[in-house]
């Protein structure tokens, strides 16, 4: 009878852990999503402002970078476009967009359930289908 395969103990319960930069302006809401991103296997690190998004991307490159809410209208539209000029092929997920932004791989609305935003952040880093 052939052996079964086991997981090694030490391996990850969440095997598509992702390397996440998150963004906000306001540190309660960062902190809160942040934890809840962890929560769910991902690491995270977080930004405070628009200048904190841009010394993380200037250490460190990223899967993705989130930009939140909190931070102004014209953050979330100009820090896309800096995003891909430091790391060509990070996903860019931004929270409540209006309208969709060329360097914008997905929009979500702030104000669905955690569950639901984590949802999308699994379903934006699947690979592409193969035609």
């Amino acid at each position: 009878m052939p052996a079964i395969a086991q997981k090694p103990a030490h391996q990850s319960a969440h095997p598509s852990t992702i390397k996440i930069l998150y963004g906000e302006s306001d540190e309660h809401t960062l902190s809160a999503q942040a934890a809840e991103m962890n929560k769910a296997g991902h690491h995270v690190t977080t930004a405070l402002n628009r200048h904190g998004v841009l010394e993380a991307l200037r250490r460190d490159a990223f899967d993705l970078v989130i930009l939140g809410a909190t931070l102004s209208k014209d953050d979330r539209h100009h820090l896309p476009y800096m995003v891909k000029k430091a790391h060509e092929g990070t996903k860019v997920l931004v929270m409540h967009a209006g309208t969709h932004h060329h360097e914008v791989d997905a929009a979500v609305d702030s104000n669905l359930s955690m569950h639901r935003i984590l949802e999308r952040i699994a379903a934006l880093l699947q690979p592409a289908p193969v035609r």
